[in-house]
């Protein structure tokens, strides 16, 4: 066998070096197929992100056409391009928040950094440099860099690093009241903003409480704290509406997006800024935001991102994941007894998980990974998220049928597994 010489995020190498690599050759709706032709249901959307489905020729078209004319040009100083100026128009019209602003960069984790620069940025031109703490979610995910890898609330992805980001602080991911009483605990003059995800992706699934969301937008209001939506994965369709926020009433001053902004098709990543945040830099009192990318604003990625929305839009993607919200929990009942699964959570939009039982994890603690890999074989492809949890957020293109094949492989999965002691 040939030595690959791919290194796998998040990924023990020494547990894949030596096996044939599994080779996905091309997509087709929900579909991905391997080197032999074998199908495969796409459970988990890539990484959250494939929202429209695969092989979609006409995104394909979109950037033929604009790459063939102009792939990329930098848009530092006064340059631009057209698909940008139309991107940033659209985004900032769907938006929640008011008068936005639209800064690109290339992907999640490029944003997430991009907004704490900005807001630490913020409070220094309005003659607040103490207004430097980037308050954050336990479980939360917020990405692979430096600065979200430090304010992320999964230990292990800090975990040998030793401190990334300083002045930062967590909180309980349920509990307004810990946000409140964390601020009142460090001074509401030292917070600089709270970054949370409407949904806890990779954390496990988590949903907010009732009225969760609205309580931490009203403390940040009247504590003047900078909040920060991070719509990653909950953007474009995957909650029910373009962004969450805007399902939930709520009004960010800033809303970080990537994934399905694109549906993966090409890397690209947005910070949709209200004008609270931008108005010093606009109107010369903070002057230059040193801080940008080679691909900011990406010619070919813009018009990728164009004909991915035309899509949502057109085909009212965001509506039908709203409508399997309210199915969900019907379609994946026969999970809820097994004997393996501790629950089953479904909440907001397409987005769901299966959590197995502790005292199964305690046994074997492999066996999330066992799961996902008989799933494998039973022609289902996601993974297991912190925890012990399957992940479901399919591309939102399916229907009953696929979150039926879902439940149906997590049950073989489930089957194969010797019974646990107790």
């Amino acid at each position: 066998m040939t030595t690959s010489r791919l290194w796998h995020g998040f990924t023990d190498m020494s547990t894949v070096r030596h096996r044939a690599p599994f080779t996905i050759t091309r997509g087709q709706g929900a579909y991905l197929f391997d080197a032999e032709g074998r199908r495969y249901l796409d459970a988990s959307a890539g990484l959250w992100f494939c929202n429209v489905g695969h092989g979609r020729a006409e995104i394909a078209e979109a950037a033929q056409r604009q790459m063939s004319r102009m792939a990329a040009y930098s848009t530092f100083g006064d340059y631009t391009n057209e698909p940008a100026e139309q991107l940033a128009a659209r985004l900032a019209e769907l938006s929640p928040t008011d008068g936005a602003s639209v800064f690109f960069t290339s992907g999640g984790s490029d944003s997430i950094d991009s907004a704490i620069k900005l807001v630490r940025r913020f409070w220094l031109a309005l003659g607040l440099p103490d207004r430097r703490v980037i308050l954050s979610r336990e479980n939360a995910y917020h990405g692979g860099h430096i600065g979200s890898t430090g304010i992320g609330g999964i230990a292990l992805d800090r975990e040998g690093f030793g401190e990334l980001i300083t002045d930062t602080a967590r909180v309980a991911w349920d509990s307004a009241e810990d946000l409140e009483k964390t601020i009142t605990s460090l001074g509401a003059e030292r917070v600089a903003a709270f970054v949370m995800e409407p949904v806890i992706a990779a954390g496990g699934c988590l949903f907010p409480p009732q009225g969760y969301l609205q309580a931490v937008a009203e403390i940040c209001r009247r504590h003047g704290i900078v909040l920060i939506a991070d719509e990653v994965v909950t953007g474009f369709g995957r909650s029910g509406d373009w962004f969450a926020s805007r399902r939930f009433g709520v009004v960010p001053d800033i809303i970080v997006c990537a994934k399905g902004l694109t549906s993966g098709y090409m890397p690209l990543g947005a910070l949709i800024v209200g004008d609270r945040i931008a108005q010093p830099f606009y109107d010369g009192t903070a002057g230059p935001f040193f801080h940008g990318y080679t691909y900011s604003g990406h010619a070919g990625a813009a018009a990728v991102a164009l004909a991915t929305m035309d899509i949502i839009e057109r085909e009212a993607l965001a509506q039908n994941a709203l409508s399997l919200e309210t199915r969900l929990p019907d379609l994946m009942s026969p999970l809820t007894d097994h004997p393996m699964v501790q629950e089953v959570r479904t909440g907001q939009g397409l987005m769901a998980a299966v959590e197995l039982n502790p005292q199964a994890l305690r046994v074997t603690p492999g066996l999330p990974m066992a799961v996902v890999a008989s799933m494998r074989e039973a022609g289902v492809l996601t993974r297991s998220l912190v925890g012990g949890q399957i992940q479901f957020s399919p591309p939102l293109i399916i229907g009953n049928s696929q979150a039926t094949e879902f439940v149906d492989a997590v049950l073989t999965g489930l089957n194969t597994i010797p019974p646990q002691r107790t």
